[in-house]
């Protein structure tokens, strides 16, 4: 489990598949401390740590998570350089300061457009239909590992504020319109959903 409360900005080093896509990224973890078998969100997707070393640790991707998330675009996967938000799995007694976060990512979600509002920036996306109907109001969302909060919805669109110190401190600093977003909706929300639709 996770907080969507980002606490490092790792960056690929090399992929490659061997069956599975393996990826190599570089972080300021003290891996000494990390075991093999750890789970790290990488932009909101849980991933098994296998290798490690100083400086960079090493996941294998399913075909399963490459197919829900965006990890591959273009018919490449990550590149190399590319920077990613990453969070250790939540230890018993850590703050939680976001929501409570899987690393199971529902699905992808568009970038429509960012707008400066002050010194923060409002990100309108959409969302793909079979996902909007459990993305409400001043509910949550993790994007690319990040929790937010939603301002509005409007059908399959809806919109977050990014602070300052989100941006400097993630990689939402670079994302623009147009860009692919990993999105896992509110647990909560995806239960709600459910006993709604078993209630006669």
């Amino acid at each position: 489990m996770f907080t969507g409360i980002i606490s490092d900005i790792g960056i690929i080093e090399a992929t490659e598949y061997r069956g599975d896509l393996r990826a190599r990224i570089a972080c300021n973890y003290e891996t000494s401390f990390i075991d093999l078998g750890a789970s790290i969100a990488c932009d909101g997707i849980c991933l098994t740590v296998v290798d490690k070393g100083a400086g960079w640790f090493d996941v294998d991707i399913s075909a399963e998570t490459v197919a829900k998330t965006n990890i591959m675009q273009n018919g490449q996967p990550w590149p190399k350089g590319k920077k990613i938000n990453l969070e250790r799995a939540l230890k018993l007694g850590d703050e939680l300061g976001g929501h409570i976060v899987s690393g199971h990512v529902d699905g992808v979600a568009r970038v429509v457009s960012t707008q400066n509002e002050g010194d923060s920036t409002r990100f309108v996306f959409d969302a793909p239909v079979e996902l909007a109907k459990f993305i409400a109001q001043k509910g949550s969302v993790a994007l690319n590992g990040t929790s937010l909060t939603v301002n509005d919805v409007n059908g399959t669109q809806f919109g977050v504020n990014i602070i300052p110190h989100t941006k400097q401190n993630t990689t939402w600093g670079a994302v623009q319109a147009g860009d692919i977003i990993n999105l896992e909706i509110d647990t909560l929300a995806r239960y709600v959903a459910r006993l709604h639709e078993m209630t006669p």
